[in-house]
């Protein structure tokens, strides 16, 4: 470990592995640190133990977000979702399709971790963990310059201060991921390295995460945990999101499921959300036509096209006037406004379950700051952002997958180049 690294990974999560797969198997001498004692934890623990490990749309850069989206484009171009696939198949690791252009593993997550142990081993990439690392040390070439040389070079950039010493290393790649999921290791160790390199960093918030309510408001539904529906969800302050339709689920605390997941990326605080309990369809429609001949109750009819405790609630809590009357007495009037209001259900979250329970981290390293191309600070030489450390978070479906894998590329191409 004395001698100089051409390239230090840290970070053992999607991104920083594929990164140092790449660059290994590229010739160069490249190590991978992360405090962490287990090997790539939040894939193991992905999709159910599957992992999502991409979408078939993850190549648009429609599907992401941050203050600048369409940074991630080059990435996605330059390794779209059918090259990590082809990786598989070389592997001959089996996956299907689920919904959507969901990919997941046929068995388990931990081929896509064996895959990228692989693929390192292959490149000849050390291995430090769990190994934490204390500080990082910018050194100015001898004569000053922008510290730029070839590989081999006497004169190494950076020094990496870690438990196991001090590693010397021409690059450096932070590969850290956000803040999601702490008990897995996250922590906000790449947001430091980022500053302490005069880098912006986009604050920090979750992402993919469930949403919750106060109390009070929240108390005449609680009873409802565990009931699901196909809904549309939007963000009706954020001109910028898109409506999801997607399935949502009544917790204790609030609301969760795909779409709740979904819409709480452009979610903000004070800002309502706007649920369609009829998931797109004609609610009222169906309603007047079932009043032909009909002998059935309000709530019997609501309760065919509503899961039965949701349709009862609802009309205990807005419509208590009706709810006992004939169907076929009630004017269309009625029925369309009704139908109306099921459609466009507001809510106001006070918070979400937090990053303890965010399945991603919105924010992170400004891409202002970033080359597209090579995932470079342009301001610093040799310094390296992949991943969820960056200001860009994919959709729920496999989409944060593909852009580790496709960051990690452009790196890993890069490294040792400049």
């Amino acid at each position: 470990m004395n001698r100089p690294f051409d390239a230090i990974v840290i970070g053992a999560g999607a991104a920083g592995l594929f990164c140092a797969s790449v660059a290994g198997q590229r010739g160069l001498r490249v190590a991978v640190l992360d405090h962490f004692p287990r090997l790539a934890e939040k894939i193991r623990i992905s999709g159910g133990g599957r992992c999502n490990f991409t979408n078939l749309s993850a190549d648009r850069p429609d599907r992401f977000v941050g203050e600048q989206p369409r940074f991630a484009r080059d990435a996605l171009r330059a390794y779209p979702p059918a090259r990590f696939i082809r990786l598989l198949c070389e592997h001959g690791v089996g996956y299907h399709e689920k919904h959507r252009g969901q990919l997941f593993c046929d068995d388990s997550s931990e081929r896509i971790i064996e895959l990228l142990r692989g693929e390192c081993e292959a490149g000849g990439v050390q291995w430090l963990r769990p190994c934490q690392v204390d500080a990082v040390v910018h050194r100015e070439p001898p004569g000053g310059g922008n510290g730029s040389s070839s590989i081999g070079n006497a004169h190494c950039r950076y020094e990496v201060h870690t438990q196991a010493g001090i590693l010397r290393t021409h690059e450096l790649v932070v590969a850290t991921g956000g803040l999601s999921i702490p008990k897995i290791g996250a922590s906000d160790f790449g947001y430091k390295l980022a500053r302490q390199f005069g880098l912006r960093v986009v604050e920090p918030r979750p992402a993919l995460v469930p949403l919750t309510f106060s109390g009070e408001s929240w108390a005449p539904f609680a009873e409802l945990a565990g009931v699901a529906l196909p809904v549309v969800a939007s963000a009706p302050a954020n001109a910028a999101a898109p409506a999801f339709d997607e399935d949502l689920l009544f917790t204790h605390r609030g609301l969760s499921g795909p779409a709740v997941l979904q819409i709480s990326t452009f979610w903000r605080h004070g800002d309502p959300i706007a649920i369609d309990l009829a998931g797109g369809s004609d609610l009222a429609g169906r309603l007047i036509a079932a009043k032909a001949n009909s002998k059935q109750t309000l709530s019997a009819a609501l309760a065919a096209e509503l899961p039965r405790r949701l349709a009862a609630r609802w009309l205990e809590l807005f419509e208590p006037a009706l709810a006992a009357r004939r169907l076929a007495e009630i004017g269309h009037r009625e029925l369309a406004a009704l139908a109306q209001r099921l459609r466009d259900w507001r809510v106001m979250p006070n918070g979400t379950e937090g990053f303890r329970k965010a399945e991603v981290t919105v924010g992170g390293v400004a891409t202002e700051g970033l080359d597209p191309r090579t995932m470079r600070a342009q301001r610093q030489p040799g310094l390296y952002f992949i991943g969820e450390v960056v200001d860009i978070t994919g959709w729920l479906g496999g989409y944060n997958f593909q852009w580790a894998w496709a960051s990690g590329f452009m790196a890993g191409q890069a490294l040792g180049r400049g």
